[in-house]
């Protein structure tokens, strides 16, 4: 093995030693809390076709508008449609669009950081700078702008979402890896002639993971947020499918006489929303304990 070889293999960054320090990282509360949260909305995503109690497309003749009763435990919409097998469909369309376009965000994103502050040059600029650009237009009114142009589809709306937290995304690697790339290990296995992607991947990006996991989880509740507000405006997956936004935007419209056809959603909306933000807080509690104490 060569001497670039054997410096390279030998996982010594703070980072992974830190990770690897974290034995007991499931005895934090709020990891746990947060997780499982997660975890129960994900099962219900994944088995909604299973777990719901009825069809959420079909409609129950004479039962418009029921409060909840022993049939109907969260009652039935404007359309006399089981709410909450309405909400656990929704949950997975909701959900999946979010885990599409953060995972589109996270990828392009850390990529685009890696390549301009590694590297530097024209490249760091015209890519910083373009990033800079998309920043400066409010997130909202860009999203509504360009799903109207291309039209409301669930792969739209995926891609709009994704490209739009690119930036965030891209900046946050940008600086972290100008940070990492400066340091001592980094510069031994840069002059025993490593290769510039091995750099990259073996030593540079272990050690960004850290602050890159704590803005995914964050970046997921944001992006569940907007996806929400696409469709509570008419511009995420149309009717009959249900997301939450749209069972908002209905909802809202009956809060006189059937009030939990707007708090359902809304409830279990801001539920998913809190435990990525308590995830996010207890990732960081985790792998950056000067951050806690601090």
């Amino acid at each position: 093995m060569s001497q670039a070889e054997q410096i390279t293999s030998h996982p010594k960054s703070p980072a992974v030693r830190t990770l690897r320090k974290k034995s007991r990282w499931w005895l934090n509360a709020r990891f746990l809390f947060s997780g499982t949260i997660i975890l129960f909305f994900v099962i219900i995503a994944l088995f909604s076709h299973v777990l719901a109690p009825y069809d959420p497309y079909k409609m129950y003749s004479g039962r418009i508008l029921e409060t909840m009763s022993g049939d109907f435990w969260m009652g039935t919409d404007e359309l006399a449609r089981d709410v909450m097998s309405r909400l656990m469909y929704g949950a997975t369309n909701s959900l999946s669009i979010s885990f599409a376009a953060v995972a589109i965000a996270g990828t392009i994103g850390t990529t685009l950081g890696l390549v301009a502050a590694y590297y530097g040059g024209i490249g760091d600029m015209a890519i910083m700078r373009l990033m800079d650009v998309i920043l400066s237009f409010p997130m909202m009114i860009l999203a509504i702008a360009v799903v109207t142009f291309l039209g409301s589809s669930v792969p739209v709306l995926i891609l709009v979402i994704g490209l739009l937290y690119i930036p965030g995304t891209a900046r946050l690697v940008y600086n972290t890896t100008r940070s990492v790339k400066e340091n001592d290990y980094v510069t031994a296995v840069r002059t025993v002639g490593a290769k510039n992607s091995r750099i990259i991947i073996r030593h540079i990006l272990p050690n960004i993971m850290a602050p890159l996991m704590i803005h995914i989880a964050l970046m997921l509740g944001f992006v569940i947020v907007t996806e929400s507000g696409l469709s509570f405006l008419g511009l995420g997956p149309q009717p009959p499918e249900p997301t939450w936004g749209q069972m908002i935007s209905v909802g809202r419209r009956y809060i006189n006489r059937q009030p939990w056809l707007l708090i359902s959603p809304m409830l279990v909306l801001s539920i998913i929303i809190l435990a990525y933000n308590l995830m996010g807080d207890a990732l960081r509690d985790i792998l950056d304990p000067k951050m806690k104490k601090r």
